[in-house]
């Protein structure tokens, strides 16, 4: 017995669909990681030292995503990173400003590592 050509064309093409949705490695289309955001890093963070003009921290950390519009003394940093899987990953960085425009407060996913900065940029409560 032979099978048509159009019977065959769908046995061939019913086999490579069962085969694909049953093997969890079939290849599949290439995504991209998607980042948004201010990049910071943790050596950025520990160039930071109390009582930096906000053109210094400018300097350093680069335009904030975000200037909070009721409080001029408070910038946001942040990072979105989207994986491949769909997974998200958010890094922020919030930076405090005093009435003289001395940086004075950081707080977020990012420490000062260095010893001379003391609790001078430890996260406090009140801001």
């Amino acid at each position: 017995m032979f099978m048509s050509t159009p019977a065959k064309i769908v046995s061939i093409s019913l086999a490579i669909v069962s085969f694909a949705c049953s093997t969890p490695q079939f290849p599949s289309v290439h995504k991209v990681s998607i980042q948004q955001g201010n990049i910071v890093t943790q050596d950025m963070v520990n160039q930071l030292v109390p009582g930096m003009t906000k053109e210094q921290v400018k300097f350093i950390l680069g335009t904030p995503l975000i200037k909070d519009s009721f409080n001029q003394n408070h910038w946001i940093y942040l990072n979105n990173v989207t994986n491949a899987r769909s997974q998200k990953k958010e890094k922020r960085l919030e930076v405090f400003f005093s009435e003289q425009n001395k940086l004075s407060l950081l707080r977020g996913d990012y420490r000062p590592s260095d010893a001379k900065l003391g609790n001078s940029l430890s996260e406090t409560e009140g801001h």
